[in-house]
C-alpha cells in the first residue's frame, strides 16, 4: 500500500499579510480587518492582536476595548481576490493534485511522488516559492492525511513548515486539548469534557463504542481522528466556477417591481445554495432578454461572499445599469462565478454580530424544513404567486 503524502498550506494572517505588502509600516503592529472600531466585527487580526485575545467574529468594539492601539482596516477584496490567484496558479503548475478549501487554504497530495522526489523537499521548496513571489507568509504541515496534516500547520504557524512522519501521528497529537481537531464544534467538546475528556491522548484511549453510543457515526469518525486514521481524499480543484438561473415570462414585462422581486427571490435561492456546499463568489452578472431575442449581460466583481445582503443590492444596481426601461423584458437571469470553497468567515468585513446569526439561524431553518421555509418579503411574494423561477421550462 502506498503510503499517503498530504500537504496542507495555510497563508498567515492572509488579509493582514496582504494589507502589509501595499502598507509595510503595518508590520509588527496589532491589526484588525473589518469594519471599524464602532461597528462590525473582526474578520481578520493580526498575531500582534491575538496576543490581546482577540480573534475573528468577535465584536469590533470589544477588540478595540482590548486592545486600543490596534489599526482597524476595513478590507481590500481585490488585492485579497489577486493574491489567492497568484499563489493558486503557482501551485497549480508545481503540483499534480490540490484542492483550495478556501481563499488561503490548500490540501496537496504528492503520494506515489516519493518514487521519484523528497515530498518534504517538493513542499518545502513550493512553500519558499510562495514566499519570493508574492512577498506573503504561508506554512505548511505535511502528514499521512488532511486531519494531522491541518493540526502540523496549525502547529507550525506563523511562516513554518512541520512533517508529521508515518507511525508518529498518534504520538503528535496526543498532548493537544480535543478541540484542536478540524471540524470538531464546541458543542461535541463540551459533551465530551462532561466525560473527563479533555486532550486528545484521553480520546485515543476511549472505547470506540462508547463514542458511537454517544454521539452515533460521527463517534466512530472522531475516534478514528484522534488515532491519526484520515482516508478522506483530496478532491481535485476542477469542479464548476459559477451557479446561474434564469425565468422566461409568459408575457414580457417593464415593471420593475416585478422584476426586483424576481431577482431578489432568484439572489436568495443562489446564496443559500452556495452557502449550503459552503461556497464565495467574487462576481455577480444579470442578464436580460428584449422580447426581439437581443440579450445583454453586465457583471461586476463583488467581495468574497455568499451573503444576500450583500448580493442584493448590486443586482439591483445592474438591473438599473443594463436595463433600458422603455423595452419590456422576456428572460431575466442571475449568475454568480469566480466560486472557491469558504466559510461565513470572510463575509465579516461587511456584517454585524447580528446579522451572522441571522444567516445562521435562517440556514438551520431552510436546512430543516425546505428551502424557502424562511426568506425576505420579497422572496415570499414570489412564493406566494406560486411564480417559480426555478422550475425547468419556465
Amino acid at each position: 500500500m502506498l503510503k499517503r503524502y498530504i500537504v496542507h498550506i495555510d497563508l498567515d494572517s492572509f488579509f493582514v499579510s496582504v494589507e502589509r505588502l501595499f502598507n509595510p509600516a503595518l508590520v509588527g503592529k496589532p491589526v484588525i480587518i473589518g469594519g471599524s472600531a464602532e461597528r462590525g466585527v473582526v474578520a481578520a487580526c493580526s498575531y500582534e492582536a491575538r496576543q490581546y485575545g482577540i480573534h475573528s467574529a468577535m465584536p469590533s468594539r470589544q477588540a478595540a476595548q482590548l486592545c486600543p492601539h490596534a489599526i482597524f482596516i476595513r478590507g481590500t477584496y481585490e488585492r485579497y481576490a489577486d493574491a489567492s490567484r497568484k499563489v493558486t496558479r503557482i501551485i497549480h503548475d508545481a503540483v499534480p493534485l490540490y484542492q483550495k478549501t478556501s481563499v488561503d487554504e490548500f490540501y496537496i497530495d504528492l503520494t506515489g511522488m516519493d518514487r521519484y522526489y523528497d515530498p518534504y523537499q517538493m513542499a518545502t521548496e513550493l512553500r519558499q516559492r510562495v514566499i519570493h513571489e508574492t512577498g506573503l507568509p504561508i506554512s505548511f504541515g505535511m502528514a499521512s492525511g488532511k486531519t494531522v496534516a491541518k493540526m502540523a500547520t496549525n502547529k507550525a504557524k506563523p511562516n513554518g513548515q512541520l512533517w508529521v512522519k508515518h507511525g508518529e501521528e498518534k504520538a503528535f497529537m496526543a498532548p493537544f486539548n480535543i478541540s484542536t481537531i478540524p471540524m470538531l464544534g464546541e458543542k461535541t467538546c463540551q459533551k465530551l469534557y462532561g466525560y473527563g475528556i479533555e486532550k486528545i491522548s484521553d480520546l485515543q484511549r476511549v472505547d470506540v463504542r462508547f463514542l458511537e453510543s454517544l454521539l452515533g457515526k460521527w463517534g466512530r469518525a472522531i475516534w478514528e481522528k484522534a488515532q491519526g486514521i484520515d482516508d478522506s481524499e483530496i478532491i481535485p480543484h476542477s469542479d464548476r466556477k459559477s451557479i446561474s438561473t434564469e425565468h422566461t415570462f409568459d408575457a414580457d414585462t417593464a415593471n420593475k417591481r416585478t422584476l426586483e422581486t424576481l431577482l431578489i427571490s432568484m439572489t436568495e435561492e443562489l446564496a443559500f445554495k452556495l452557502r449550503s456546499e459552503n461556497k464565495l463568489s467574487a462576481c455577480l452578472a444579470i442578464k436580460i432578454r428584449y422580447a426581439n431575442f437581443e440579450t445583454h449581460t453586465l457583471q461586476e466583481k463583488i467581495p468574497y461572499t455568499s451573503a444576500e445582503h450583500i448580493l442584493i443590492p448590486a443586482i439591483k444596481k445592474l438591473l438599473k445599469q443594463a436595463w433600458n426601461q422603455h423595452r419590456p423584458i422576456r428572460l431575466i437571469g442571475v449568475k454568480l462565478s469566480q466560486l472557491c470553497s469558504g466559510n461565513y468567515q470572510i463575509n465579516l468585513f461587511e456584517d454585524s454580530e447580528e446579522q451572522i446569526k441571522l444567516y445562521r439561524a435562517m440556514d438551520d431553518i431552510n436546512f430543516k424544513y425546505g428551502n424557502k421555509t424562511i426568506c425576505r418579503a420579497a422572496g415570499m411574494e414570489i412564493e406566494q404567486r406560486n411564480f417559480n423561477p426555478f422550475h425547468p421550462g419556465k
